[in-house]
């Protein structure tokens, strides 16, 4: 699949043809740049123009084949001379600013982040050097849709007020990565520590957090993450942090995954295990001719729906999920899991769990 560039990588981009249509009086028709990823990549300048003494320069970003909401975003960067030395960056319209603590840029700053950061002042201090000038240069990144863009994305959650951020490590974007998504986790659980919470509720996906957000409407919105098929990645993450208590929300494929041990619960990778869960029902009584209707069942809401109103079995199940989030983690952790049908029915619960109950606890 075709790769992309991040919005780092554009706001870079165009800071180098801004500051030399400053410099020179000519706008580049395009211009080259080295990416951490340790490559070069040339960027059209899709329109520019002179705002009060600056050069404005866009492009217009490429995803490549990722679903990234921020493709086809028009990014911006605004050079101007600065009558104080040195190089000056801030972010314009449409580039969020930081509100909550926890994120890799401090409070009150624009959410350009610590990598694309380096990139633009860097290629504004080559600008400066080959150009051999005296004068300081003010840096403005902007993405005028981006307001609008960051209503698709977790930023209001973490805090990132008024727009999208300026993102990217690699310079890159690979399609489908699960680094991008990882990263995003990680940052939801810094930003959870920072507000103090000390209850965090995890789940794997939007229908899994509405139904969580109706079970725990106390907690605040900084102590809901979205993990998606990263429960192990995240559990790590929230040890780590020394967070002491998490609740797990997710309907039954995935959740029957974790049961038995799968911490990277995406289809691909783990298909659904029916005869672990006919041997779940089994180990609470279920009648034998039930345990084969679940051997024949195609999906794991099926058998949700064959077992409905069996308590038994869906509290053992929620169990097992709390024993192998306990036994991944490592850590001194409170946890609770709830299981939810796709129409929002609670199926069942364990609660408050901290400590591994080798007799309790079913290894398939």
């Amino acid at each position: 699949m075709r790769h992309g560039y991040t919005t780092g990588s554009c706001a870079t981009a165009m800071t180098k043809a801004a500051l030399q249509g400053l410099v020179t009086g000519e706008v580049p028709e395009e211009v080259t740049i080295y990416l951490p990823v340790g490559k070069y990549a040339t960027f059209k300048v899709s329109a520019f123009e002179e705002v009060d003494g600056g050069i404005m320069c866009e492009t217009i970003k490429d995803a490549g084949d990722d679903p990234d909401a921020t493709h086809k975003a028009r990014i911006q960067s605004t050079v101007y001379f600065s009558k104080e030395e040195g190089i000056h960056l801030d972010g314009g319209i449409g580039v969020g600013r930081v509100t909550k603590p926890g994120l890799p840029v401090p409070v009150g700053q624009a959410a350009i982040n610590p990598v694309p950061r380096k990139m633009i002042l860097g290629v504004a201090k080559e600008g400066l050097d080959y150009y051999q000038l005296k004068n300081g240069i003010d840096i403005v990144i902007s993405v005028p849709d981006g307001e609008e863009i960051a209503k698709k994305t977790l930023n209001g959650r973490l805090g990132i007020i008024g727009g999208i951020s300026i993102l990217g490590t690699r310079g890159t974007v690979v399609p489908f990565s699960s680094s991008a998504f990882m990263a995003s986790i990680a940052q939801a659980i810094s930003v959870a520590k920072e507000a103090g919470c000390d209850h965090v509720v995890i789940t794997t996906g939007g229908r899994s957090e509405k139904f969580a957000l109706k079970q725990y409407p106390h907690l605040p919105e900084e102590a809901f993450i979205e993990m998606g098929d990263f429960i192990g990645f995240t559990l790590k993450n929230i040890a780590r942090k020394k967070i002491p208590k998490v609740s797990l929300v997710g309907m039954m494929g995935k959740f029957s995954k974790l049961a038995q041990g799968v911490m990277m619960v995406h289809s691909k990778s783990a298909p659904i295990n029916f005869e672990f869960l006919a041997e779940m029902a089994n180990r609470v009584g279920v009648d034998k001719e039930t345990q084969q209707e679940i051997l024949q069942a195609n999906t794991a809401s099926q058998v949700g729906e064959i077992l409905q109103g069996n308590d038994a079995f869906f509290e053992a199940l929620s169990k097992n999920c709390c024993y192998y989030a306990l036994n991944h983690s490592n850590a001194e952790l409170e946890v609770s899991t709830s299981l939810y049908a796709m129409n929002g029915d609670c199926l069942g619960k364990a609660e408050n769990i901290d400590k591994l109950d080798e007799n309790d606890w079913y290894r398939g």
